[in-house]
């Protein structure tokens, strides 16, 4: 994945075609670690950077905004696009307070008066648009690419999507060098489908899933080898058991298992010991902080869920365990599902965005009082 992003980045620095990637997998994979070394590299060979989480309920012309500001200034130094970049202040300007009524979330230093009729029509997907291609005008002029990280891309809603996706093709049309390499959860590649047909021609989506068994083995040895201390196929046998092998379950394992472990070599004994207090801590930090912003309605259907087992599930089995109706249950899916929970590897089916996290609801949710509290409320 980084070597294809590398040359990516390069074609486009060079005028050549390159395809936009938007990496796509469950939540713990290490998507985020990913791109963040990715950009890097990037940065490494001297290309401009935009680094954006987007979170729920903020626009995307507010998360770019500032950050386009810095990649044009930095451009603004290279005498050979001090112009262009000057140009692109301008459009921002112009963007930012044409679409200041739209987006009141949008905060940017303004450097430079608006040029009338650049990016400022307040219409987000013509301006996006103009705000794009001078930016990139710049960049192709330093010599450069500016590249635009976005994680947690599933949270931007798909008008704007699709006003992004629209800019980065008439960039491509242009041959001007902005690219976009982003992650999100397995339904991003559905959202970006939906905000623009030709969406799937424009980027590669690459899938980061869990680890093979022989890289699993070699994430959880290789570190603790490196410490010059052994630990003997049981155990490690054990923690890719646990873990399933995905990456930030392997590294809670690893990190607990070498703090319990007394001797040299580290044995299954130390694993078992381990997991208790991994499973503990995992309850409460990555599976509580998701688990807290549930409705009780929503809590309900993940445990349903969960009692099916990990998934994906078919909606009507989901429906089944809570003796309700597939339609009525529609909106508490969606809902999840726009909050980053659940998505739908195809159609009827839907399945959890966290490992494990089946297992995290049987112990949150015993069955009995679950389904007591389900009584008590009908």
């Amino acid at each position: 994945m980084r070597e294809h992003v590398r040359i990516a980045l390069e074609r486009a620095r060079r005028g050549l075609p390159a395809r936009s990637a938007l990496m796509v997998g469950l939540r713990g994979v290490g998507k985020t670690v990913l791109l963040d070394r990715m950009k890097i590299d990037a940065e490494a060979t001297g290309i401009r950077t935009v680094r954006i989480e987007a979170p729920e309920g903020r626009s995307l012309p507010a998360m770019l905004a500032p950050e386009m500001r810095l990649v044009l200034l930095s451009l603004s130094a290279v005498a050979q696009a001090k112009d262009q970049a000057k140009r692109g202040l301008r459009a921002l300007a112009g963007f930012a307070k044409a679409l200041k009524v739209k987006f009141k979330d949008i905060e940017v230093g303004i450097d430079y008066e608006p040029e009338p009729g650049l990016a400022d029509n307040g219409d987000l997907e013509h301006d996006l648009q103009s705000l794009v291609e001078v930016v990139g005008a710049a960049a192709k002029a330093a010599g450069t690419v500016v590249a635009l990280f976005l994680d947690e891309l599933q949270f931007v809603e798909e008008e704007q999507l699709a006003a992004l996706i629209t800019a980065l093709h008439r960039a491509a049309q242009r041959q001007l060098p902005v690219v976009l390499v982003g992650a999100g959860l397995p339904q991003l590649r559905g959202q970006m489908g939906r905000a623009k047909s030709y969406a799937e021609r424009l980027f590669e989506f690459p899938v980061v899933g869990p680890l093979s068994v022989d890289d699993a083995r070699i994430a959880i040895t290789k570190p603790i080898e490196a410490e010059h201390v052994a630990i003997d196929n049981l155990a490690v046998n054990r923690i890719v058991r646990e873990t399933q092998g995905y990456p930030y379950f392997l590294q809670e394992w690893g990190k607990h298992t070498w703090d319990v472990a007394a001797t040299d070599p580290i044995r299954e004994d130390d694993v078992i010991a381990a997991s208790a207090i991994t499973i503990a801590a995992l309850d409460e930090s990555f599976f509580r902080v998701r688990f807290d912003r549930l409705t009780p309605t929503e809590k309900r259907y993940l445990r349903a869920m969960a009692e099916l087992g990990a998934g994906p599930h078919r909606s009507g089995d989901i429906a089944g365990v809570l003796d309700r109706k597939v339609t009525a249950l529609g909106p508490t899916r969606n809902a999840l599902i726009a909050k980053g929970m659940v998505w739908s590897p195809s159609h009827g089916d839907t399945a959890f965005t966290v490992p494990l996290f089946d297992e995290f609801m049987k112990r949150i949710m015993p069955h009995e009082d679950w389904r007591e509290r389900m009584r008590d409320e009908r």
